[in-house]
């Protein structure tokens, strides 16, 4: 995976982790792109699209689109499974997850997506194991508090 971005209907970017090293300029140009390209397209419109010399995988969520962008020769589909894994995980860490939570608790989402994926790969596919290192390090961070 080279990055991925989660913006709101209205195109508002809420999250983004980016895998390969670009300068802000280029990943400002690229999710400016994107989310218009996405937001453009219809609801019954297939959830992957060749865009440059990657694949884009996304997917909504009530207000949110989460869009991933992966090389010509990855599977769409484990991209589809990563994402959908990816929103399991906040549902169970915030109790039905919305926007909101993504705003006001953005470290802790990262936080989420850091126990899941590394480098643009998935590193932890048990979910209970992904709750139980933030369960943690939640733990850790309030004995230091």
């Amino acid at each position: 995976m080279q990055f991925m971005l989660l913006f709101s209907r209205q195109g508002k970017l809420r999250l983004q982790k980016w895998y390969v090293p670009l300068s802000d300029k280029e990943k400002k140009k690229i999710t400016r792109e994107l989310v218009q390209t996405v937001l453009a397209r219809k609801p019954k419109m297939c959830s992957f699209l060749e865009w440059r010399d990657l694949k884009i995988v996304y997917k909504r969520y009530a207000s949110l689109y989460f869009c991933c962008a992966i090389e010509d020769q990855d599977n769409e589909l484990i991209t589809l499974e990563i994402i959908h894994r990816y929103v399991e995980l906040l549902d169970k860490y915030f109790g039905s997850v919305c926007e909101l939570d993504i705003i006001f608790n953005f470290e802790k989402a990262y936080f989420i997506l850091d126990e899941f994926l590394l480098g643009g790969e998935a590193q932890e596919t048990s979910k209970k194991n992904v709750l139980k290192a933030i369960e943690q390090a939640d733990l850790l961070q309030e004995q230091v508090f």
